[in-house]
């Protein structure tokens, strides 16, 4: 069963009321060989739309991804790009911004790494932590060093917004492609993950006393994502909710936008000019001696 893409999409300018989100939708495979297959065609498919991607090299495609902990980011962005040429792709963690990245404006370290044209870049998390785990801790401001007094305005917030659309906005402009993912897993979904995570020794290391710590903040970072997708949704840079709590259903979905994301450029391979064709053959001339 194909799911549509368009059912997960956050309309720009709607409210967002995540407890009216599912976590958990109707499987899009039949059984475990069912799922292969169709995983497999996808990255098949994303593999020689990259390949036109970098080709062209008119666009560039960017995929963000936010989620809960244990929310399956890293498998997702594993299993869905497995396919596709390693140098026409690049993975970006962020974790802690360091001393040198909080001494520039919040999109700085994260506008270093923005893909070129031909490529697709990868953000496993991004400068959307600003207005998530930032708003959940609004201590961590004080390290940010902001001019006095700004962390205590009213509109920090919708200021920060207003600058992450300008920045897609202008991607968009110049050929980058926006979509981004927020894998929403329930809460009791999390809990058996992390338990797992415990009791598999070669998961242990996956594991740490901060995400039980903040599972205590589990409504309060449920607030700030909804006011975050509700805020910076757009026909530029479009978010999708992504169920969560079955990890293959949650690749194919992400597989299927992705794949869609890319088709709808039309890519084509570049035409060759005549001058072109007669250099070619005379290069193949050459070559047959």
């Amino acid at each position: 069963m194909k799911l549509s893409a368009k059912r997960f999409r956050v309309h720009p300018g709607s409210p967002v009321h995540l407890g009216h989100w599912p976590t958990e939708v109707g499987a899009a495979y039949r059984s475990d060989e069912d799922y292969a297959e169709i995983l497999a065609d996808r990255v098949k498919q994303l593999a020689e739309q990259q390949e036109l991607l970098y080709a062209n090299d008119r666009y560039a495609i960017l995929l963000i991804f936010q989620a809960m902990d244990a929310a399956g980011k890293d498998g997702a962005i594993e299993h869905v790009m497995s396919g596709v040429n390693p140098q026409g792709c690049q993975v970006f963690s962020y974790k802690h911004p360091s001393t040198n990245e909080l001494k520039h404006d919040f999109l700085w370290r994260t506008s270093r790494d923005l893909p070129e044209r031909g490529k697709i870049g990868i953000f496993n998390r991004s400068y959307y932590e600003e207005v998530l785990i930032v708003r959940v801790h609004p201590k961590i401001l004080q390290s940010e060093g902001l001019p006095q007094g700004i962390e205590n305005r009213k509109r920090l917030w919708h200021e920060r917004f207003r600058s992450i659309n300008d920045l897609e906005r202008h991607l968009s402009v110049n050929g980058t492609r926006i979509v981004k993912f927020f894998l929403h897993l329930s809460k009791e979904e999390q809990r058996k993950r992390f338990l797992q995570r415990i009791d598999e020794a070669d998961k242990n290391w996956k594991f740490s006393l901060a995400d039980v710590e903040e599972r205590r903040y589990w409504k309060q970072y449920m607030k700030a994502y909804e006011k975050c997708l509700a805020a910076t949704s757009s026909k530029e840079a479009p978010w999708y909710v992504v169920p969560a709590d079955d990890k293959r259903n949650a690749r194919l979905i992400v597989s299927q936008i992705v794949l869609e994301t890319i088709q709808s450029l039309e890519l084509k391979f570049p035409k060759v000019t005549a001058a072109r064709r007669r250099e070619l053959l005379d290069l193949r001339k050459k070559l047959a001696r």
